[in-house]
């Protein structure tokens, strides 16, 4: 069993003696500032990252670009972009005497360059169409970047002046005759992410019209509604552009096929590095060298959550090989290291996300994180930076030595130290049971802010979705332990079967049984808890869950009816064959019952809640974003009709602005508040 307490905030209120401790809020957790995409320089002298800041009065955040010279440890940051626009996606000059980043500073995104030896940020791009993402080339000649385009136009021109007509065309509606008719949270227009590619003059902007790189490819470069620059990257000598995508037709969306290509960065025709594998390929990148190719892999054509594979191809001889075969962890990310012999890669990890060292001839895995969760990283030289957060504050950025004990890691930022200086966070530890088949199944739990010795707290009991995910010893700023225990709650969560970071198999078990092992572990990890810690109080819990944790708070409805006083369903699976047949990502539903709803409607039905619903006691707020086409607000509705018609005591939350998540800081005060609200009637006031 793992086991760690850990009290968070001592030190800081010792340098805060006159303001009194209090829990934190839920306006903490919106105004914090945010650190990521840690780029170090070539020759790891500096860090450029970035720093995103909520602004209320805007209901937006904005993201800007800062620099640590970490040859001088006790230097403070300094601030390198200054517009009202955001900065994002930092990228080195080969020689370090610049910055690339991404910014709509000027109306329309584009690519721009900072010199650090003084002078302003000038356009690189000053295209037609926004640009989405981009990558520097290694001799810093060319950019790689990605343009929304309708494919039939034969140049930039053509797209704007047909978005344009679409803007002034009187008439609403659009015809569609395939799928994907919309995705995530927005209706396709016809327009397609096109990967371009555009030489760089003497005078540091783009020279030519960009060319497209990836021809007829019938998909999306990078993939959507989540793919970035990390699918494509250019070879070591900048000659040659190797990209990811899904090229399905008619089938996209219900297809998981993506491949990788190579294509001559000038254009040309991509040509396909893994059409033998009918499964997920994605994220190639060079090694230093150029020799060797890797990238990850699935094996299971249609499963999303398969486990992520690295792949090494050699370049000369195109012959693959598997690394660290028997690792049994999926890959999230991952870098070569300078000298090429390693790859550093992050993976979720027995309810960490940590980072690992893979020695490319042997495939010998060594962590080199411990507890916490690494959710960005960058190496150059000998020295790693990481972005680390846990469930006792947001990441802050780390830099160690290759072969130094992270433990030893020098803390480069500290960001929100100052803010939340009178702010005690609630203590927290992992445990384990005996969950469904008697396997080892884990948990965490989190005290109250103020604790005391001796007396009991409600609880409030945290279910992840995915389903095939993890709630562990990480940072989130929308399902956020610390909310619930700065107003008075502890929390209990548990990664159930299914859960990622504990072996495949394990990831593997809840498909076509969503209603059952992961109840099983939910009801005696729950009993487990209770059992081990007894500030834990039972009669005093309500259970709250999205995505597949609303799911969960459905079937618990109607399969746990006596276990809660009350319960939180935020866009939460209420009918599965609705589902079925109006959720975007088709894969997603055929791959978890085992096929289409018309050919095996009972795998479908086996675990609906729509069945049980007579059963429905427990009083519920329902929670839909009215943008969330991954499971529809008629899901929401159902839920709500049901409680609603039956008397069940209910309350319907909608954001019609907001997709899956709840994005914007004044809607997610609302719903924070709104939450706490519905708790405190059932677990702190009179009944």
């Amino acid at each position: 069993m793992i086991s760690r307490l850990l009290l968070i905030g001592t030190a800081m209120a010792a340098t805060s003696a006159l303001a009194a401790p209090r829990g934190f809020t839920v306006e903490d957790l919106v105004a914090m500032e945010r650190v990521g995409s840690p780029a170090l320089s070539p020759d790891a002298s500096r860090l450029v990252y970035t720093v995103r800041s909520t602004n209320l009065d805007k209901n937006k955040g904005n993201t800007q670009l800062w620099m640590l010279d970490l040859r001088a440890p006790k230097a403070a940051p300094q601030r390198l972009t200054q517009a009202d626009a955001s900065s994002t996606d930092p990228q080195w000059s080969p020689n370090g005497d610049a910055v690339y980043f991404l910014s709509a500073r000027s109306g329309s995104s584009q690519v721009w360059r900072l010199p650090l030896g003084g002078g302003e940020a000038a356009k690189v791009t000053d295209l037609a169409l926004d640009v989405d993402n981009f990558r520097l080339s290694p001799q810093g000649d060319r950019l790689a970047l990605s343009l929304a385009v309708f494919r039939d136009c034969a140049d930039l021109a053509c797209t704007k002046a047909r978005l344009d007509a679409q803007g002034k065309n009187k008439a609403s509606g659009k015809v569609y005759d395939r799928l994907f008719a919309r995705h995530w949270d927005t209706w396709a227009d016809g327009r397609n992410a096109v990967l371009y590619s555009a030489p760089i003059d003497a005078t540091g902007k783009v020279s030519a019209a960009p060319v497209s790189l990836t021809g007829s490819l019938d998909g999306d470069v990078p993939s959507k509604p989540f793919g970035d620059q990390d699918e494509y990257h250019f070879s070591p000598d900048g000659k040659t552009i190797v990209f990811a995508a899904r090229i399905a037709g008619q089938s996209e969306a219900w297809s998981t096929n993506f491949d990788v290509y190579s294509v001559p960065a000038t254009g040309g025709t991509p040509h396909n590095l893994t059409a033998a594998n009918p499964a997920w390929d994605s994220k190639p990148i060079y090694s230093p060298d150029g020799r060797t190719l890797a990238y990850l892999a699935m094996s299971k054509p249609g499963f999303e959550a398969d486990r992520f594979q690295i792949m090494l191809i050699d370049v000369a001889s195109g012959k693959a090989r598997k690394l660290a075969e028997h690792w049994d962890r999926s890959v999230a990310d991952y870098r070569w290291s300078s000298d090429g012999k390693a790859l550093l890669a992050s993976a979720d990890d027995l309810g960490q996300h940590r980072l690992f060292s893979i020695d490319v001839a042997s495939g010998k895995v060594a962590a080199l994180t411990g507890k916490g969760y690494v959710s960005a990283f960058d190496a150059q030289k000998d020295t790693i930076v990481t972005a680390q957060a846990d469930l006792s504050g947001g990441a802050q950025l780390y830099s160690f030595k290759q072969g130094q004990d992270s433990a030893k890691a020098t803390q480069l930022t500290r960001l929100n130290a100052a803010a939340l200086a009178d702010v005690r966070f609630g203590e927290y530890e992992q445990f384990s049971f005996a969950g469904a088949n008697g396997e080892t199944v884990y948990g965490h739990v989190m005290k109250p802010w103020n604790a005391k010795p001796g007396v009991k707290y409600p609880v409030a009991f945290l279910v992840h979705g995915g389903p095939q995910g993890s709630f562990g010893n990480s940072w989130s700023y929308r399902w956020n332990p610390q909310v619930y225990a700065g107003a008075g709650y502890a929390t209990v969560f548990i990664d159930f079967h299914g859960s990622t970071g504990y072996g495949q198999g394990f990831t593997d078990s809840i498909s076509g049984d969503w209603g059952g092992k992961p109840l099983e572990d939910l009801k005696k990890g729950l009993a487990a808890a209770t059992e081990k810690f007894p500030w834990l109080d039972r009669e005093r819990s309500c259970a709250l869950g999205a995505s597949y944790g609303g799911y969960m708070m459905n079937w618990i409805e109607g399969n746990w009816s006596d276990g809660f006083r009350c319960i939180v369903n935020h866009d939460g699976v209420f009918d599965t064959r609705g589902m079925a047949y109006s959720t975007e990502e088709i894969w997603f539903t055929e791959w978890e019952n085992g096929g289409s709803y018309y050919d095996v409607p009972q795998k479908h039905e086996q675990f609906n809640p729509v069945h049980h619903v007579k059963k429905w006691k427990t009083p519920m707020l329902v929670v839909q974003g009215d943008l969330d086409f991954r499971i529809p607000t008629a899901q929401a509705l159902g839920t709500f009709t049901a409680l609603q018609r039956q008397g069940v005591p209910s309350k319907l939350l909608v954001f019609p602005d907001e997709n899956h998540w709840v994005l914007k800081p004044a809607n997610s005060l609302l719903w924070h508040h709104t939450v706490i609200d519905w708790l405190d009637t059932y677990l702190k006031r009179p009944q």
